[in-house]
């Protein structure tokens, strides 16, 4: 057994296999054979998800399975985008993105300081997220009962400072 070469899937290694259900795209056939060739690559499914963002190189050229990813996934983006500062990695493939934003008090005339966390689906193309990192996220169908967004776009964060920004 310790002399067995490891299993070879489409020209990859099997180790993006990490769940107990087999992971697989699902517009992307597996077991195309060619006349006496050996497939060369890996075949992958990859979309632009249109409204200027562009699709990251890991999509195109990683090995990760992620079904709610928009970039190779079913998920469309549509409705809002907005904008965030990354809050919370705690979770898996999911964020928590904080957005701050002023509210006008008529009887003062002045504004305060509110904010709203929002649950985002982040998919493994963004693989050095970070806390503090400002991120853009579309809306999408429900992923999971608090999850409705998804990130499309990461800017790396310049400061670890904590202040308000207005997002």
């Amino acid at each position: 057994w310790a002399s067995r070469p490891p299993l070879l899937h489409l020209g990859h290694t099997m180790d993006h296999q990490v769940e107990r259900a087999y992971q697989k795209q699902a517009g992307v056939f597996e077991n195309k054979k060619t006349l006496g060739k050996a497939v060369k690559g890996s075949i992958r499914y990859v979309k632009n998800i249109g409204l200027g963002f562009k699709t990251p190189v890991e999509a195109k050229e990683g090995h990760y399975i992620d079904k709610k990813c928009p970039f190779t996934g079913d998920i469309s983006i549509r409705g809002r985008i907005l904008t965030g500062v990354v809050k919370s990695l705690k979770m898996k493939r999911t964020c928590i993105i904080r957005r701050d934003y002023l509210h006008y008090i008529p009887k003062y005339n002045r504004y305060e300081k509110r904010h709203k966390n929002l649950a985002a689906h982040i998919s493994p193309c963004f693989r050095d997220v970070q806390l503090g990192d400002l991120v853009t996220v579309g809306q999408c169908r429900p992923l999971s009962k608090t999850v409705r967004f998804n990130v499309v776009r990461v800017a790396k964060s310049g400061s670890s400072k904590k202040q308000f920004k207005k997002f």
